[in-house]
């Protein structure tokens, strides 16, 4: 059987910073079995990565291990009662299988439009936006097991979510490469217009009563009011984490920066906005060489003038630092170093 690995491949494209890496093994996996293939090959007995849209990654090197590149396409979906189940592929682009279940009336995931990636890499991060988390409408997904070369089932209580994590970021980190994931929507579901500008947006376009489309389009537009377009300004969204604070902690700042930004998660818990700690810092709209930060959401850093991945590393390390020193809050980055 001909081998599925290519060489020496540039990454550039593959990466929306648009970083000018290599990978030194490289396979496109568009069918299932391909990964048994290359299992069965010893590939997976040495390092390697798995991509999706690399829109959640910063190559600060060349990669010498093996990169897989998920590309398997497809999805379909079934009604049971009052739920849809909706099963997508790991290759499909995250925002098409958003207005897939817009187009089929199937509520739950508008509030996520335009949310760069794939479905693959959705339980994963843990994805949300606007209120909504990936963990309150997954269902299940199929991975295939690197150690053992099967493929297994994760339904919802077995992945561990929360705030941007699951096992397959900690407990089973490089182990699970997700292959399909499905979906449970509440076809009965309120449409959720509460958190962030949704609500002021749908006012001024006068609508009243907003359909998931109307919610989606308007997420999308203050998504690109507020995040550049990788195809002409490198960047990978959100770089850092909102940080989660007990409630003493956030007494502490709220007394020494009345107007912070916050949101309660229980009794005990808040989320603080990362980007208002970051612009407070003076870093919005700011450069250190050739990387910055966007001028409109000091959340995302962008690859400025054709900066090495480390370039853009070594900005995100300062920013945790003037963070760190004014607020004695420690950010986390979001993104994947390599």
């Amino acid at each position: 059987m001909e081998s599925l690995i290519q060489e020496n491949i540039s990454l550039q494209t593959l990466n929306t910073f648009g970083i000018a890496a290599k990978a030194r093994h490289f396979v496109d996996i568009t069918k299932r079995e391909q990964l048994l293939q290359i299992f069965n090959e010893g590939y997976f007995k040495q390092e390697f990565l798995v991509l999706g849209g690399g829109s959640n990654i910063l190559f600060t090197q060349d990669y010498m291990g093996l990169l897989i590149k998920i590309n398997l396409k497809g999805v379909r979906s079934t009604i049971q009662q009052k739920y849809a189940f909706v099963t997508a592929q790991g290759g499909e682009v995250w925002n098409d299988l958003v207005w897939y279940c817009i187009d089929h009336q199937y509520p739950g995931l508008e509030n996520m439009a335009l949310i760069p990636g794939t479905v693959g890499a959705s339980p994963v991060q843990n994805i949300g936006a606007y209120g909504t988390e990936l963990m309150h409408v997954f269902y299940s997904c199929l991975a295939f097991d690197t150690i053992t070369g099967q493929f297994v089932t994760f339904y919802e209580e077995d992945c561990g979510f929360s705030y941007r994590e699951s096992i397959f970021k900690s407990k089973y980190k490089n182990r699970y490469i997700i292959t399909e994931v499905t979906y449970k929507l509440d076809l009965q579901a309120s449409i959720n217009t509460s958190y962030g500008a949704i609500e002021h947006e749908l006012q001024h376009r006068q609508i009243l009563n907003p359909t998931i489309k109307d919610v989606a389009e308007v997420v999308a537009h203050i998504r690109v009011e507020k995040l550049p377009d990788p195809s002409t300004v490198g960047n990978a969204g959100s770089f850092f984490k909102n940080p989660i604070v007990s409630k003493s902690t956030l007494e502490r700042l709220v007394a020494e920066h009345p107007d912070i930004v916050h949101y309660k998660l229980d009794e005990e818990t808040y989320k603080l906005a990362a980007g208002w700690l970051i612009e407070q810092c003076g870093w919005k709209g700011k450069k250190q060489g050739r990387a910055g930060v966007w001028h409109n959401q000091a959340l995302v850093l962008i690859n400025a003038d054709h900066a090495s991945g480390q370039e853009i590393y070594d900005l995100s390390s300062t920013i945790l630092n003037d963070v760190s020193s004014k607020f004695e809050i420690q950010l986390e980055r979001e993104v994947n170093i390599f």
